[in-house]
């Protein structure tokens, strides 16, 4: 009788459906009568007194029928009746509609005042398929073999005769405002700015969103429909990308920006709701659900992908298997048909609400592929744009001539309009954000100061932007002065991302690198910085040791030891090792390489438990070594324990790559007098490689192999 599918827009916010969770197993008939009692007693105590800002009616017509079920079950209770098989049914199916409704009620108090609007006739189509329900459970509830007393008999029958007669009821006052709420958008779409008065009046008198802290909720609110956006589901992304502009438009126009609480943390944390369902979770599982782990790595999911086959893994799991050469899914052992990692954005969202019921903390990705995959796919409508557009000219002006406290707050907005779309980047650019955002980044303010460098990373990605920035006078050093004593740890870490980003242009590799302390600092963050740091650290000294008149100034600025140094650091050491790869390419860098006592073990290291990736990396980096270290570094190499069994299994198992740099190793160890000896056992790997070793590459792109997109992540 009941479907989880009247849910499926509901399931964004709530998903999956809990009935696998819910259903009664194994009641008695008294069991399951008290607890249903006890459960619409809840229900009925927790919705009577909500005021529902929408679907007033609907929700407390629910409400009073909920009630009238309140009477009947606490009438069965107390009378102890023995109930006919068939009214034990009936009771289990409204078992789980009590628990619909709940559902839906607990929606409608706790959703976002604009999204309710946006989804006004499909939310009152949900209202209209519980009461299609409640009418059917009663007009097969047996009432004639169950002795009722006649007060409750007469409440049962008015209430089947009303669900009988009941109809799809769409407010005409809320339907009014959503159809205002769409014209507002259409003036934009238009080319035209809407009347600030007439959306005033629309924000604060009819939905009552008086403060920032009000305006906000609604658009972070609306931005995780975004996210977990179902393609069939309308408003489109597009459109929702549109009221989003919209809200933050009106936001700023009509509130200001002194209102704004200004977070002065290293960022704001959403406290989690712990309503009802949340707790209902808390209840049913005492351990780790066994679908909540990832059967690679046994640990709770982060980040659950499903491959081909149809399995769900962890992210970082599954694709260390598949970089390891594995073409089987490790659970089933079928092929993979493609590589191809779907984000399980539902199972995702019911491990988080499990979370926040436990109090166990989730750190869900930094940059959530499921969140980057939907901005991108995402073509922004023009409405989106220009109400963007519209919004970024008020940021900047407050930028320019608000006070401390608005430039705050205009800082951290243009970040976040920064953070999608490489039209709202180019805009930004253009209005002028740049030289008031460089001001910014030597404030005293750890917060402006770290919401500006951020934003600075985020315009940075648009390539036009990176020319704007590098020539705005001083740009680059205070960029770099935030780098090396930055007021918060994410401050600095997005001040080495934005030199990453920048020196992805070659002709500002060597400005940057010649910057003072710039090298020094991104070394000591690759050396004492967090996990994201040192990331953030290694990619800058990758790019930076792409030019090759670079590399006496990452010596001089002990870049070449944190590189050795982060070869034992999985999370770095594919980059590390490419890094030091390119540099040893020159005497002078192989030299400084071949002084570091752990750089050769650290690559052996690399060539034996590292990722195919990092192992092209680290015997690149030897086989450079070799070729421009001399005589008595190439005889530190050849001396290396294991080496030899290594570069054999290297030359049999590695990638196409790899075995052309292991085949070109062992041809220069045949050049000297002791490889003999030690690499006798090379002839049939080496014969394996087809003597495909190639002479020796000029290119960048052929001489190192990182993991790397080359795209800088939005923050």
């Amino acid at each position: 009788m009941a479907s989880a599918a009247i849910f499926s827009s509901l399931r964004r916010r709530r998903s999956p459906s809990l009935e696998a969770f819910l259903a009664p197993v194994d009641l008695t008939d008294v069991a399951l009568v008290q607890t249903l009692a006890s459960l619409t007693a809840e229900l009925v105590s927790s919705f009577s007194d909500v005021s529902f800002f929408f679907q007033r009616k609907n929700s407390r017509s629910l409400v009073r029928k909920m009630e009238v079920f309140l009477v009947l079950l606490e009438y069965l209770r107390d009378s102890g009746l023995c109930l006919p098989w068939t009214a034990v049914l009936c009771l289990k199916e409204l078992y789980l509609l009590l628990y619909r409704s709940k559902i839906l009620l607990d929606y409608c108090a706790q959703s976002s005042k604009l999204w309710l609007l946006l989804q006004n006739h499909s939310i009152s189509g949900h209202f209209h398929d519980l009461n299609q329900e409640i009418s059917t459970l009663l007009d097969v509830f047996p009432m004639a073999d169950v002795e009722l007393g006649e007060d409750v008999r007469e409440q049962i029958e008015l209430l089947r005769r009303q669900s009988r007669r009941s109809q799809l009821f769409i407010d005409k006052g809320d339907e009014a405002l959503r159809i205002q709420f769409f014209s507002f958008l259409d003036e934009f779409e238009n080319g035209k700015i809407p009347d600030s008065a007439e959306l005033r009046f629309f924000l604060a008198e009819r939905l009552q969103l008086r403060d920032a802290k009000s305006c906000r909720n609604e658009i972070e609110f609306l931005e995780e429909q975004i996210v977990n956006h179902e393609g069939d589901i309308e408003p489109t992304v597009g459109v929702l990308n549109g009221f989003v502009a919209l809200t933050r438009y009106c936001r700023f126009l009509l509130i200001g920006f002194e209102e704004d609480e200004v977070e002065f943390g290293c960022g704001s944390q959403k406290k989690p709701r712990k309503g009802l369902i949340s707790q209902e979770i808390a209840d049913t599982f005492i351990t780790i659900p066994k679908d909540f782990c990832c059967p690679i790595s046994l640990d709770l999911m982060r980040d659950p992908v499903i491959i081909s086959t149809g399995q769900t893994y962890e992210r970082s799991a599954i694709s260390r298997w598949m970089e390891e050469g594995h073409c089987t899914c490790p659970k089933t052992g079928q092929m993979l048909i493609n590589t191809r990692l779907v984000p399980n954005r539902a199972l995702r969202n019911l491990i988080m609400q499990w979370c926040n019921a436990h109090g166990i903390p989730y750190d869900p990705p930094e940059c959530s592929d499921a969140s980057a995959e939907i901005f991108a796919a995402a073509s922004p409508t023009k409405a989106a744009l220009e109400a963007n557009r519209a919004t970024a000219a008020l940021l900047i002006h407050q930028l320019a001539n608000g006070s401390q406290v608005a430039k705050t707050v205009a800082a951290r907005e243009i970040r976040l309009l920064a953070k999608t779309g490489r039209e709202n980047r180019a805009f930004i650019a253009e209005a002028g954000a740049i030289p008031y955002l460089r001001t910014i980044l030597s404030s005293l303010n750890p917060v402006a100061q770290e919401n500006s460098v951020t934003a600075m990373l985020n315009l940075s990605i648009y390539d036009k932007n990176k020319s704007r920035i590098m020539d705005e006078e001083g740009c680059l050093e205070s960029i770099v002065e935030v780098l090396r004593f930055g007021h918060t740890t994410e401050a600095r870490e997005n001040a080495a991302a934005t030199l990453f980003s920048l020196s992805a242009v070659h002709d500002y590799k060597k400005r940057i690198a010649d910057e003072q302390g710039a090298v020094e600092a991104l070394a000591g963050l690759l050396r004492e910085g967090t996990p994201r740091g040192k990331k953030d650290a290694v990619t800058a000294l990758f790019n930076l040791s792409t030019h090759t008149d670079n590399c006496s100034r990452m010596i001089e600025a002990r870049a070449v030891t944190a590189l050795v140094s982060a070869l034992g650091n999985e999370g770095v050491a594919e980059e590390a090792a490419g890094a030091l790869a390119l540099i040893v390419r020159q005497p002078i860098g192989a030299e400084a390489v071949g002084k570091e006592e752990m750089a050769v073990a650290g690559l052996i290291g690399m060539m034996r438990c590292g990722t195919p990736k990092g192992k092209e990396n680290a015997v690149a980096a030897l086989l450079e070594l070799c070729r421009s270290g001399g005589a008595a570094t190439k005889e530190k190499v050849v001396k290396a324990p294991s080496l030899a069994g290594l570069l054999q299994t290297l030359l049999f198992t590695g990638t196409k790559r790899a075995r052309r740099k292991a085949a070109s190793l062992a041809r220069e160890f045949q050049r000297c007098e002791n490889a003999i000896m030690h690499f006798g056992g090379l002839g049939v790997g080496y014969a394996f490689a087809g003597n495909s070793a190639a002479t020796r590459d000029s290119g960048f792109a052929s001489d190192v192999s990182v993991p790397m997109s080359l795209s800088v992540p939005v923050l």
